[in-house]
């Protein structure tokens, strides 16, 4: 096993969140609910980056900020139609997620 962080996000509809995040490449991994009518927690994966996204309303708060870091981030740009732009660290993008958490997305130069 490989010690990591893996950032939390609130999301209302763990369903409608799965499949905004596999516009970026990611892929559900699981689902944990204590009961059928309890909220879920899960989890997506794309590479090595994980997220666990939840609907338990203590778990974390809307507008959280994850940084990705993509090999690609133009393609990812296409995917949503926004144009990357240059930092001095990297090619980046932000997105906002359908419960208002934001993505820095970049790819570094140099």
């Amino acid at each position: 096993m490989n010690e990591e962080a893996i950032p939390i996000l609130r999301v209302e509809n763990a369903a409608a969140a799965v499949s905004w995040y596999e516009r970026l490449g990611f892929t559900q991994q699981w689902e944990h609910r204590f009961a059928p009518e309890l909220p879920a927690f899960v989890e997506v994966a794309r590479g090595g980056v994980r997220l666990f996204l939840s609907e338990h309303s203590g778990d974390a708060r809307p507008d959280t900020l994850v940084y990705l870091r993509v090999l690609d981030v133009d393609v990812i740009a296409s995917e949503f139609g926004v144009r990357a732009e240059d930092a001095p660290w990297a090619r980046e993008i932000e997105l906002r997620g359908p419960d208002g958490n934001r993505l820095r997305i970049g790819t570094p130069t140099g």
